[in-house]
């Protein structure tokens, strides 16, 4: 299940007719701070929970 280039263009042509072409650039740099975000406070989260077990097994 797969997508085809076909079905990303398609996409793309709706999403450019949406929001027009100044406005994608924005949304695709709000999308990929999001991101970034979201990937550092999860590894904040995994971090915090990889000491929580070394804590444990020093006690």
């Amino acid at each position: 299940m797969g997508y085809g280039a076909g079905s990303i263009a398609l996409v793309a042509v709706v999403a450019l007719i949406i929001f027009g072409p100044k406005k994608l650039p924005e949304l695709g740099k709000a999308a990929g701070h999001t991101l970034r975000e979201f990937k550092n406070a999860t590894k904040g989260i995994m971090d915090d929970n990889h000491d929580d077990k070394n804590k444990k097994q020093d006690d």
